[in-house]
């Protein structure tokens, strides 16, 4: 079976092309020369980064989606391939109801009509991994209750997935050792991200538990809505939750028509991506307009929560220090604080990081959305990354594709919407609350718990310290004990009058 596969996928490669990535390379060209004999019809009349994606394509969901991933690496990529990858559509073909009844029943336990009083066997939505039925919840009383999608995984994906990623990282080993740029694309890392995405999609528990989480962190806002999850009818294959009716945010025109108010629209949008990643750590990754709808009150819908991302307070602190040193045009400090979060080597020259950083981004200033590519100003900061040895954090892959996503969005709904004027006073409310006197008591507030716990521990620890030292060295390691007892000594004396303060000030 994975012969035949690889056979099909080598195969493929060959009839557009892609045996070019491989030609120059010595130890390859038997192999090139062989392929070369086979019966196989070549379509070479378009472009390389075209070929790579019509052979993505013609290989199955698996790379379609593989390709999708790769394109927001804009860190890897050239333009031109990225671009171009960034056009594959995850459209499959339906599988049969009958199946999805099976798979339903049989991960749930009970008869279909059991559990829903309607349920239409013909799917509303059909993506490569799962798809949408639209049902209603039966009552206690047996009378049709709540409307529901029901999110079926597609029948046996699990092993077709388990095998194409074991071939997909045999091609990146192959990439990586053969290629002259192989080793700076990170082949075999970036299936190894693919990997961890793929799986959260399989198992719809997570996406389930996304979610919720998600619902809770916006319940009561007055800009997105996020649907319930009816946990009592989720497993691993299955997902169950709200039903929601809304307009797609990609037709402009039947939002025009419904009297939703674009340029707010347009502004809420930029509102929740900053809420999610500054407040929450916690970010829908997937707001193509596909997943996205409007409510009839002009609310976002946000659906498909297999991708989220999510951020340390230290990733959350680095990136509103950059995007505010940016709002400022204080190159100076964004090179500086990519300096002092290691995302550059520590020998980097500021200055030479500001004057490139200064070179890219000041263009774009004071001008509407629709003049601005990030696209552009991406693959530009992208290309400055690389002369300085930029280490891409892959926690921030995901923010960088949600980023461009939410440019796409702004465009279609208002094209004069300032993304800094939106932003920046959000960010310095942020900042304010994190840092100063503020900060410094919501620290002392949050690590309160952790104090209590550890302090009456403390004289324990000391002693099973000095136990475990070695004879010789039980004098040097007391003196250092007692060094560090007079700083904690200390230390909890500047707590105590801290504490002491807040009661007096509450």
């Amino acid at each position: 079976m994975r012969l035949a596969r690889f056979i099909k996928i080598a195969s493929t490669f060959y009839r557009y092309g892609l045996d070019e990535f491989f030609a120059g390379r010595p130890r390859l060209r038997l192999i090139h020369g062989l392929m070369r004999l086979a019966p196989i019809p070549r379509d070479l009349s378009q472009p390389l980064p075209v070929r790579v994606r019509l052979a993505l394509e013609a290989l199955g969901p698996i790379f379609v989606k593989f390709g999708q991933v790769l394109s927001t690496r804009r860190d890897l990529l050239p333009a031109d391939y990225a671009d171009e990858l960034a056009r594959l559509q995850d459209k499959v073909p339906p599988f049969p109801g009958e199946e999805a009844r099976r798979v339903v029943e049989a991960s749930l336990g009970q008869p279909l009509d059991a559990i829903y009083a309607e349920f239409n066997l013909a799917p509303v939505a059909s993506a490569s991994v799962a798809q949408v039925h639209y049902a209603r919840l039966r009552q206690p009383d047996g009378t049709p209750g709540r409307e529901v999608a029901v999110k079926v995984l597609r029948p046996g994906i699990a092993p077709v997935i388990a095998q194409d990623l074991a071939l997909m990282a045999t091609l990146a080993g192959l990439v990586e050792r053969y290629l002259p740029d192989g080793k700076r694309l990170k082949p075999r890392e970036v299936v190894a991200e693919f990997d961890r995405h793929l799986h959260d999609e399989l198992d719809l528990m997570h996406e389930a538990g996304n979610a919720s989480q998600l619902r809770r962190n916006f319940v009561g806002s007055d800009q997105l809505i996020v649907p319930e999850v009816y946990f009592d009818y989720c497993s691993r294959n299955v997902m169950t939750m709200e039903w929601m009716r809304g307009i797609p945010v990609s037709q402009i025109d039947a939002l025009r028509n419904a009297g939703v108010d674009l340029k707010k629209l347009s502004r809420f949008g930029v509102e929740i991506f900053f809420t999610q990643v500054f407040r929450h750590g916690f970010f829908h990754a997937d707001m193509h307009p596909g997943n996205i709808f409007v409510a009839p009150d002009g609310r976002y819908i946000a659906l498909d929560f297999g991708i989220v991302g999510s951020l340390t307070e230290v990733d959350k602190h680095y990136l509103a220090v950059n995007f505010l040193a940016f709002f400022n045009r204080d190159y100076h400090r964004v090179a500086t604080a990519h300096i002092e979060s290691g995302w550059v080597p520590k020998e980097t020259r500021a200055e030479e990081l500001e004057a490139a950083v200064r070179t890219v981004c000041e263009p774009i200033f004071e001008k509407p959305l629709s003049q601005i590519s990030f696209g552009l100003v991406l693959l530009r900061l992208f290309e400055t990354s690389r002369r300085f040895n930029v280490e891409i954090q892959p926690q921030l892959v995901l923010l960088q594709k949600t980023l461009l996503n939410i440019e796409g969005l702004g465009r279609q709904l208002d094209p004069d919407l300032d993304l800094w004027a939106t932003a920046k006073p959000f960010l310095v409310k942020w900042m304010n609350e994190q840092v100063g006197w503020r900060g410094l008591v919501k620290t002392i507030r949050n690590e309160a718990p952790n104090w209590a716990s550890t302090l009456p521990a403390l004289p324990r620890k000391i002693n099973e310290a000095l136990s475990a030292n070695h004879a010789e060295l039980l004098i040097a390691g007391y003196t250092q004990l007692m060094r560090e007892q007079k700083r904690q000594n200390f230390l909890l004396g500047v707590i105590a009058l801290l504490l002491l303060g807040l009661l007096f000030w509450r």
